[in-house]
């Protein structure tokens, strides 16, 4: 089933972490209405890159829906956006690292409807993915933020795109 024209139910549910541990990622379907304005929010941000980069732009999704379960697998919030659909982490090669992209992004994030934009462990080698959410956070500080380890290897979130805190 596709959520919108380049993204599958599928491919939003999709868990490496369940599928390793045994664990069901399905989505109930009273979620499917987030996880469409989701899916639609993300198709807004490709065509965006699409048009930044001048070629066709494919998105992987690294992680959309997770059951709380699987949540609570990787150390996430039982509380996290993508336990209710309504956030997808992902990479889009062909446009550039994820930092780079997410500081493009930063300037956009009203008119492509991104309620929390996070560039989240960029490192110094420039991995890393970028999470969106259709819901902006109850903080507005936390709209734009980068997570990534410090000097001392503590998470550590700040306000802002930034490279790296190392």
């Amino acid at each position: 089933m596709n959520l919108s024209e380049h993204f599958s139910l599928a491919e939003f549910t999709r868990s490496d972490t369940a599928r390793r541990l045994g664990l069901d990622n399905s989505m109930p379907d009273d979620l499917l209405g987030n996880a469409r304005r989701t899916c639609l929010m993300l198709e807004r941000i490709r065509a965006h890159l699409c048009r930044l980069v001048g070629v066709d732009v494919s998105m992987h999704i690294t992680s959309g829906y997770r059951h709380p379960v699987v949540s609570a697998a990787i150390g996430s919030s039982g509380a996290s956006d993508h336990t209710i659909g309504i956030a997808a982490d992902w990479v889009a090669p062909m446009a550039g690292r994820p930092y780079v992209i997410a500081r493009e992004l930063s300037g956009h994030i009203d008119e492509l409807g991104i309620g929390q934009l996070i560039n989240e462990f960029p490192g110094a080698d420039g991995d890393g993915w970028i999470h969106t959410s259709t819901e902006p956070p109850a903080r507005a500080i936390n709209r734009v933020i980068t997570i990534d380890r410090n000097l001392l290897g503590r998470i550590e979130t700040r306000v802002g795109v930034l490279e790296s805190f190392a």
